[in-house]
């Protein structure tokens, strides 16, 4: 089962209206953590342990990073900029991210 208060964040911070045309999978790979799957489909999200075979986007950073992203207290683009978060893929997705994850 997936960290719980990473579970708990992304089911806070979920917009579904935002990713109501989204259907992706992204790979989450913790420096200093475990390793996750988000998968977005339609409005839905389902987050699992470990890796999945190819993801559309693949996102490497640490816990505290991801955190911020999710509940909009870091800025995923500076975050990007600064070497924090490292991402391969499809960059469209990646970007969404900011949009998939609000602050409530």
């Amino acid at each position: 089962m997936a960290d719980e208060h990473l579970k708990q964040l992304v089911s806070k911070h979920f917009n579904s209206q935002a990713a109501a045309n989204v259907n992706a999978i992204y790979q989450l790979n913790l420096k200093d953590g475990d390793d996750y799957f988000l998968k977005i489909d339609n409005g839905n999200f389902e987050i699992g342990d470990g890796s999945i075979d190819e993801p559309t986007v693949t996102l490497t950073t640490d816990k505290k990073t991801l955190e911020g992203v999710i509940d909009g207290s870091i800025n995923g683009m500076q975050a990007f900029m600064m070497g924090k978060l490292k991402f391969s893929g499809n960059m469209g997705l990646a970007m969404k991210l900011k949009d998939i994850f609000s602050s409530a």
